[in-house]
């Protein structure tokens, strides 16, 4: 066990370490040079970053994966269809309720709602919830999951359109970034592994296809759903209440360490309701279907505690450490335009190699795919995606431009993409989409969008600083589909030349079957 986690801790090191490197030879130039006390801060919590992420990918291995691989599995055994959406439904919303990333983002708008976060919270797990069920029903009578989101994404654009008549545009960029932060470093694994034990159990010539796509549909319900919310808020008085209310959260008052207690004991809270309510459906689950033997149940059991230290390591140093600097280095680099599209382009290539869930993906893939998918061949693909999200964005927040201008081409060319590709590489496009917009990009490549944003155009801070997660939720929809494509002409210029060499050879042979 102990070369597993020194694998996972060098693993780590070298998701975290560029990162680091980047903002640190960055905080020594003229453009954002920051004070020694941020400089410790910033090193001490990306050492953290590197623990947490080793940890917590340790601990995945042994507890998340296998729970919603059994859970899939014994489910379908029972063939009962109530049994099986009653228990998806009731695990997507108590998950989503619960998922750490949610709940900052909800933080961040309360004010649309009066202060009270948990309307949105709960809408959003009802999302996810639903959608999730309509995934397991996909997988269960094997419906083409391009057309799905085809119609999805319709119903999407067509509250879009209501949103905008009703002069509430402010509010797009809030609900597509909520279709990002709830597939978060606790929901994905899970859903995951749930969605290969089904997949696994129906068997079948499309079961590889057939594994992917759980956390596409989960990604579209939070969207439609907030966007049904939007018809209801008034986002002038959210975009002046962000403006004067959220920018004090995003700096480091007082002492460092009590700064990052405090954020330890609100993190370690959040993990514990998160994974206590996976462990007492698990519990249950395992008590009336699966019954594993005690000490399988002990290996499980010691999975999430090594889960739930690396999650709570990580999302603190995140929260204490990353998120101010990210804010810091956004209000510094916007006053020079060039490196801020720069700098944001080289972000995106590295952060996306920091996120939790990027990892326990692209290894699921691999898997999945016996070797088809290469883990690095997607990590490439995703980070060419991220880092163009990013330039993207800082583009709009410097010309001050809606997002729908990026939104729409963006969604027509990735679902187009979709007729032209083998169906796993649009499953594992767009479950990618929502895994690459995970807790750093919520708590460092957000912060910098809001502090760039803030220095240039505050006015517009709820359209232009939110929106980045939407954005690299999106651009990955594309790349990794544009490597399905590039597969799909290799095969067919690989078979022409074969055929070309058949047909031209001057060999002749005769066979006599007399």
């Amino acid at each position: 066990m102990a070369k597993i986690f020194l694998n996972k801790f060098k693993e780590s090191a070298l998701s975290i370490l560029p990162v680091t490197i980047i903002v640190f030879i960055l905080s020594f130039t003229p453009i954002a040079r920051l004070e020694t006390n941020e400089q410790f801060t910033f090193l001490i919590c990306a050492f953290l970053l590197i623990i947490g992420m080793a940890l917590f990918s340790f601990g995945v291995d042994f507890s998340m994966s296998t729970m919603g691989e059994k859970i899939g599995s014994s489910l379908i055994k029972t063939k009962k269809l109530w049994v099986i959406l009653l228990v998806v439904f009731l695990m997507g919303l108590l998950i989503t309720i619960a998922e750490p990333d949610l709940s900052v983002l909800a933080d961040q708008i309360k004010e649309a709602f009066n202060g009270n976060t948990l309307i949105l919270i709960v809408s959003v797990g009802l999302g996810v919830g639903i959608f999730l069920m309509l995934g397991v029903i996909k997988m269960l009578t094997k419906t083409n999951l391009s057309m799905l989101l085809m119609f999805f994404y319709a119903m999407l654009f067509a509250f879009t359109a209501l949103l905008i008549l009703k002069g509430n545009e402010a509010f797009l960029c809030v609900a597509f970034d909520s279709g990002g932060v709830t597939t978060g470093p606790i929901t994905v694994p899970f859903i995951m592994a749930l969605g290969v034990g089904i997949a696994a159990t129906i068997g079948g010539r499309g079961q590889k296809e057939n594994s992917f796509g759980l956390i596409a549909l989960s990604s579209v319900g939070p969207i439609l759903v907030v966007l049904l919310l939007g018809l209801s808020i008034n986002s002038s008085k959210l975009n002046s209440s962000i403006i004067t209310d959220r920018i004090d959260s995003y700096q480091i008052s007082g002492n460092f360490f009590i700064h990052f207690l405090r954020s330890l004991l609100e993190e370690s809270k959040g993990v514990l309701i998160a994974l206590g309510l996976i462990i007492v459906l698990f519990l249950i689950i395992d008590f009336i279907f699966i019954k594993l033997p005690k000490v399988k149940l002990v290996k499980i059991g010691l999975g999430l505690l090594y889960t739930f230290i690396g999650l709570v390591l990580f999302l603190t140093a995140a929260k204490a450490g990353f998120l101010p600097i990210g804010f810091k280095l956004g209000t510094l680099v916007s006053s020079n335009k060039a490196a801020l599209i720069t700098f944001g382009f080289a972000l995106g290539l590295v952060v996306v190699f920091a996120e939790p869930a990027v990892h326990i993906l692209t290894k699921q893939v691999e898997e999945v795919t016996t070797g088809g998918v290469k883990k690095r061949t997607l990590l490439i693909a995703l980070a060419i995606g991220v880092a163009l999200s990013i330039l993207l964005s800082m583009i709009r927040i410097i010309f001050n431009f809606s997002i729908l201008y990026y939104l729409i081409p963006g969604y027509l060319i990735s679902l187009g993409l979709a007729f032209l590709i083998p169906s796993i590489y649009t499953g594992i496009a767009f479950d990618s989409g929502g895994v690459a917009s995970g807790p750093l990009t919520s708590s460092f490549v957000l912060p910098f969008a809001i502090g760039a944003c803030y220095n240039l155009n505050p006015e517009s801070l709820l359209n232009n600083g939110f929106g980045i997660v939407a954005m690299v939720a999106l651009t990955p929809l594309i790349t990794i589909q544009l490597l399905g494509f590039k597969s799909v002409i290799q095969n067919r210029m690989i078979i022409k030349k074969r055929m070309k060499l058949i047909v031209s050879s001057d060999d002749e042979q005769i066979i006599n079957f007399m």
